[in-house]
């Protein structure tokens, strides 16, 4: 992208060189990519990418909003109790609350009695949960796909490797 740029010289009067003052309008001069960080890049990655997966599990038939992730990323194969899956999700309960009553309301998940503890309640996925899931993983294994259509095989490797690296210092 171009855009005019004005020069000026040191102002002209008493005391001075007695050069004139300069102004140039320099049209059509390129000018150096804006510098974005790396955090920047790779929380809006990591957005933009969510979204995908959202609107290809939506696009499968199977309704909700980014936030509802939190709950399908976190819960077993068996069931969850709210509060470890709030814990790997690292919200608050009430908030991790909110998001299952939604998917409860949309038939993904129900609350049954755990059967190690009658108190407490399990999070589990119904039939159509698990469709759901299975309709994020074809849609990841797409964007997978065009990952490495994009980058290359070698390129999509080296950027599993490197994020694997940031990822084991956590």
């Amino acid at each position: 992208m171009s855009r005019p740029v004005s020069i000026r010289t040191a102002p002209h009067g008493p005391g001075s060189s007695g050069s004139p003052d300069i102004q140039v309008t320099l049209n059509n001069v390129a000018q150096p990519p804006q510098t974005v960080n790396t955090i920047t890049l790779l929380g809006r990655a990591y957005s933009l990418l969510g979204f995908r997966i959202v609107d290809g599990v939506v696009g499968a038939g199977f309704p909700q909003k980014p936030a509802h992730s939190a709950v399908f990323a976190q819960i077993a194969p068996k069931g969850s109790r709210l509060t470890e899956l709030a814990r790997r999700a690292n919200m608050s309960p009430q908030a991790m609350g909110e998001l299952v009553d939604e998917l409860e309301q949309l038939g993904y998940v129900v609350r049954r009695p755990d059967p190690t503890d009658r108190r407490a309640k399990l999070i589990t996925l119904t039939k159509k949960g698990h469709a759901c899931i299975a309709a994020g993983v074809a849609t990841i294994n797409g964007i997978e796909q065009q990952l490495t259509e994009r980058l290359g095989e070698r390129g999509h490797r080296q950027l599993r490797s490197l994020l694997n690296r940031l990822l084991d210092d956590a």
